[in-house]
């Protein structure tokens, strides 16, 4: 997500800087180099020495001769980007008047005239995010292209978001715009058929790559809608890069994919919905009773009933075999490519399901590619193929 950027990391008084080391060391993760530019009350907090270790680079405390604001966030400087994380409401307060009194505030005024993106994280009491001066000064620095990072608002504090979407921040403020305009929407994960009250009947699916595909969309500009069992696959709050639509079984996902097809320019089906589901019965089947015989009927088929509604839509399909090897799955999923016309299809072995590691081919009419790697990186590949396909 980050590979190859330069983060100058901006740390100011927060207590929320005890989160520095943790985040620097995720950027660096997703691919980033960074360096560390830290306030004097920062210094208080969380000692440059740990910066210093987490980034592998000399931490910047104080403007010197070497201008070292220049240096990092001037026109030929080394950053491609100033993140401030934890920001306070002073040091925003300061960046909405071009007040530099800090290494973070210089930095900050250089990066906006030298047109060096910028991404603030805050972090303060709730109160005093609830401020007007503080909110004006935030609505002033976002009128500047500045992108703020919403903070999660709990236990009467306005925390610091999340690194996962800090760095999806970054990564949007760095990667090129190419499906900008475009409202996306991912399905994800596995379904869940009912059999009672308590039992039910799924797949091994684990939903990461669709997740990565909804948010390699949002970095590239998308307004992106992520239909999934949002209960099964984590905190809604958690998710930041994509409007979350609820969807257990088969027909929820199909019900949440046509409430918001009709103002989508795109479908990417990445999930793994249910071929069957059953009659669920009301109460507890009881145990120790011997066979049971369960009636399955098969689903509609999500893309081709969407298909069917939306002619023009692009769709994007996924599609898992078991057996025959890649000629197989190229033939097959060919075959869905023609028969719904798909955009391309994704196509790969159930040996991957619920792993972090992944093999595809992506397959369109008239050629084969291949991608081997993490599941984030085949949602990159995805989403710039769609992009691609626009």
């Amino acid at each position: 997500m980050l590979s190859g950027v330069n983060v100058a990391l901006g740390v100011t008084g927060s207590i929320a800087a005890v989160k520095t080391v943790e985040l620097a060391h995720e950027l660096r993760r997703r691919g980033a180099a960074v360096r560390g530019v830290m306030t004097e009350s920062a210094q208080g907090i969380v000692h440059p020495w740990a910066v210093e270790f987490a980034t592998e680079n000399p931490v910047v405390t104080e403007i010197t001769g070497r201008v070292e604001h220049v240096e990092l966030c001037g026109r030929e400087g080394w950053a491609d980007v100033l993140l401030i994380a934890p920001a306070t409401a002073n040091t925003v307060g300061k960046i909405a008047g071009a007040i530099d009194d800090s290494p973070v505030t210089t930095c900050a005024t250089t990066a906006l005239g030298a047109d060096v993106p910028v991404v603030i994280a805050p972090a303060m009491h709730e109160p005093m995010y609830d401020h007007p001066g503080v909110l004006d000064a935030i609505e002033r620095v976002e009128s500047w292209g500045v992108e703020f990072v919403d903070p999660r608002i709990e236990e009467e504090k306005a925390k610091v978001a999340t690194e996962d979407a800090v760095a999806s921040a970054v990564a949007r403020a760095t990667t090129p715009d190419t499906l900008a305009g475009e409202h996306v929407i991912v399905t994800s994960g596995a379904t869940t058929e009912s059999v009672d009250p308590v039992r039910t009947l799924s797949n091994r699916a684990s939903g990461r790559t669709g997740r990565a595909v909804a948010q390699a969309c949002h970095v590239r500009g998308a307004e992106v809608t992520l239909v999934h069992d949002a209960a099964r696959y984590g905190d809604d709050d958690e998710i930041t890069y994509a409007s979350v639509v609820h969807a257990e079984s088969a027909a929820e996902m199909l019900a949440g994919v046509q409430a918001h097809a009709g103002d989508a320019d795109a479908l990417v089906s990445a999930a793994a919905i249910a071929d069957y589901t059953v009659a669920g019965a009301d109460e507890k089947i009881k145990s120790g009773q011997g066979d049971l015989t369960l009636s399955l009927a098969p689903t509609p088929k999500l893309i081709d009933t969407v298909r069917e509604e939306h002619p023009d839509l692009t769709v994007v399909g996924f599609k898992v075999e078991t057996e025959g090897g890649d000629e197989t799955l190229i033939d097959r999923a060919r075959e869905a490519l023609r028969r719904v016309d798909l955009a391309f299809v994704v196509a790969n072995d159930a040996s991957v399901m619920g792993e972090t590691e992944t093999r595809a081919l992506l397959v369109h009419e008239d050629d084969v590619a291949e991608y081997e790697g993490k599941k984030y990186g085949l949602g990159e590949r995805v989403a710039d193929e769609l992009a691609a396909d626009r």
